[in-house]
């Protein structure tokens, strides 16, 4: 029983530490969502912009930019996958690296070829243990990006984008990243940056886009938006997935610390449970030795 009993006090100990570990990385995702947040926010204004303005130059002008025009024949595809680079966040990075399994099986059944840029060390990890080939890795500072990085992808992706199939290049690009909708909804989308979706380059009745009078030239005009537009959406992607990183990891660890304490609950009863059986047992002996000598 004495050792039962140094068991259970072993594992509320264990327990308990956990459970402040638990509690001090809730509090910090607490601490950190509401700047994530914030840089969401504030970065919406001038995505919204740069969109509108390469969506005017593209609708509004008939020209044939590599960037703007549907290739008549898309052989490769490039796809940018967002994860974190720590885990304990629940199911956010699985549920981005389930869906790029998805994303992959339905570009390879349209006969294409899939070149991967990851983001995020789980990434790295899930395609490392699997054998699986990649361009390039961006690890560190997932639940706080910074535009450098974003610089660095649009780069790497665009000049993708620029190279010939047969040097290695790619017809269109992918992102697959996490949407931030509240605390409690993050949802795994896709989007295809390039070529330039007809929705995007689309003005709508409701909400008509401006005129412009371009100068220089709309393709010279094109060349210095596209980069920046792509650079925007990629950045606002980082700030979406270190946004659902967070919440998500918010809720996994005050899961994880109300079962933390549900099994200290459980333990302290089975320690007390055993402490009665123990003293219990001492008593009977005590009762039985004194029986023993009266009947003596």
């Amino acid at each position: 029983m004495g050792a039962q009993i140094r068991v259970y006090r072993q594992k509320i100990a264990s327990t308990t530490s956990m459970r402040k570990i638990f509690k001090a990385m809730e509090l910090i995702a607490t601490s950190r969502i509401g700047k994530a947040r914030a840089r969401v926010t504030a970065s919406l204004p001038y995505a919204n912009a740069i969109t509108r303005a390469v969506s005017a130059v593209a609708s509004q002008s008939e020209i044939d930019h590599p960037l703007t025009t549907e290739p008549e024949q898309i052989r490769r595809a490039a796809v940018v996958i967002v994860t974190s680079d720590r885990g304990l966040a629940g199911s956010y990075s699985a549920g981005v690296l389930k869906q790029s399994e998805a994303l992959s099986e339905l570009l390879r059944g349209e006969g294409k070829e899939v070149r991967y840029f990851l983001v995020g060390r789980k990434a790295q990890a899930y395609f490392d243990f699997r054998g699986r080939s990649f361009e390039r890795v961006w690890t560190g500072g997932t639940d706080a990006p910074e535009f450098s990085t974003a610089k660095e992808i649009s780069a790497a992706v665009l000049e993708a984008f620029g190279t010939d199939f047969d040097k290695g290049g790619v017809d269109e690009i992918h992102v697959l990243s996490t949407r931030f909708q509240s605390m409690v909804v993050q949802i795994p989308t896709v989007v295809r940056l390039l070529p330039l979706v007809v929705e995007e380059q689309a003005a709508r009745t409701e909400d008509l886009l401006p005129l412009y009078e371009f100068e220089p030239e709309t393709e010279k005009v094109l060349d210095a938006l596209l980069p920046r537009y792509i650079e925007s959406r990629i950045f606002s992607a980082l700030l979406q997935a270190a946004a659902s990183e967070l919440a998500a990891r918010q809720r996994a660890m005050k899961s994880a610390g109300d079962n933390a304490t549900d099994l200290i609950k459980k333990y302290t009863r089975l320690r007390n449970t055993a402490r009665q059986a123990e003293i219990t047992q001492e008593l009977s002996e005590i009762v039985a030795g004194a029986d023993a000598l009266n009947a003596s």
